[in-house]
């Protein structure tokens, strides 16, 4: 282990090779968003989706209609950044004072990433709660940083960040349906949005046996567009048992998890499931998520269509904007406890 910093270290039973059965046949649902131009499947591609959020929690989509020109672009340009020496890129170093830009040190259930990482708002200026205190109603508002070099950096992050946020939006209007909901029941929800785009670099580990590009985690959002690379390493906690799946690279294909707010939004019926990322000795691997956040001042709770006497509330409410704040502490630090998670809004029975 002299080889390894042991921040990096995972417990064993979080290291990679645990509860994972070797060359399962099953996968996610790859579904086709083409089908729903067609007024003969469409509710058969609605109801795959809730399925698939059901189920898995984790779904792929392709013929999603973010043009491959974008992404091929974003992804160029980003590996043209993260290939510069740390100097220039610790120019434009996110703090916890100003939560976007270029990291290499972020925690994951207070275990070190082996990953660096640029985070980038969608909407530029983001205005976000001024402090974890409940009792705190002040707002501040934070900018993008922007590197000098690659010079389209910010126009190609920017026009890929357009098209996956337009992608989300679609998504969870057909998850609105899938649910016997309006399509526009979630639209308020999303005014000032606090979505952002982040690019993950995972460079060759000395010891992917202890090690996790990223650790296990539920998404706190509402839910993750995901652009992965041909590399491969991104795993998924069957729902059922808790086994972990690799979730197999599609060619231009986005995949498309449900995050936290969506769990308790409809009160466990869809699911955040947690998953990993694993890493290998000799390849670097590229993903680019983008995680649609609600607005700052949205408060979270199981929506009161889809409660009653016999399914009553399971989470207790909380206001979107406080929660992020608190979650991200452990971005930059060890913390002495683990950080906030949505089953400790869970209410007792």
């Amino acid at each position: 282990m002299a080889d390894l910093d042991p921040t990096y270290i995972q417990a064993p039973e979080h290291r990679s090779d645990a509860n994972v059965t070797p060359n399962q046949p099953e996968e996610i649902p790859v579904i086709d968003l083409s089908r729903i131009e067609d007024p003969k499947d469409v509710q058969n591609v609605i109801s795959e989706i809730g399925e698939a959020c059901k189920t898995w929690g984790f779904f792929q989509v392709i013929n999603h209609g973010v043009p491959c020109e974008a992404r091929t672009r974003v992804e160029k340009t980003v590996k043209t950044f993260f290939d510069l020496p740390v100097e220039e890129k610790l120019k434009v170093k996110k703090d916890e004072v100003n939560p976007v830009g270029y990291h290499d040190g972020e925690h994951t259930k207070n275990v070190k990433d082996w990953k660096e990482v640029f985070d980038v708002y969608f909407k530029d200026h983001m205005v976000i709660p001024s402090s974890t205190d409940p009792e705190d109603q002040g707002l501040r508002v934070v900018h993008n940083k922007w590197p000098q070099f690659p010079s389209d950096f910010r126009e190609a992050c920017e026009e890929y960040a357009r098209h996956a946020e337009k992608l989300a939006l679609k998504l969870v209007e057909l998850i609105s349906l899938s649910l016997g909901l309006p399509k526009e029941r979630f639209h308020d929800d999303f005014k000032e949005q606090m979505s952002f785009c982040r690019i993950n670099r995972y460079p060759p580990c000395p010891r992917p046996d202890l090690a996790l590009g990223v650790g296990h985690h539920k998404d706190a959002d509402v839910l993750t567009i995901l652009a992965q690379d041909e590399v491969g390493g991104l795993q998924v906690s069957r729902r059922s048992d808790g086994v972990w799946f690799p979730i197999k690279p599609v060619p231009n294909a986005f995949v498309i998890n449900i995050g936290n707010c969506m769990e308790v939004w409809t009160n466990d019926k869809y699911w955040s499931a947690e998953h990993r990322v694993v890493v290998n000795s000799t390849r670097e691997r590229y993903s680019i998520p983008f995680f649609l956040l609600p607005s700052h001042d949205v408060e979270v709770k199981p929506l009161e269509e889809l409660v009653s006497p016999e399914n009553p509330p399971r989470y207790k409410g909380y206001k979107w904007g406080k929660f992020y704040v608190t979650r991200n502490r452990s971005d930059f630090q060890k913390l002495e406890v683990e950080n906030i998670q949505i089953d400790q809004l869970k209410v007792v029975t």
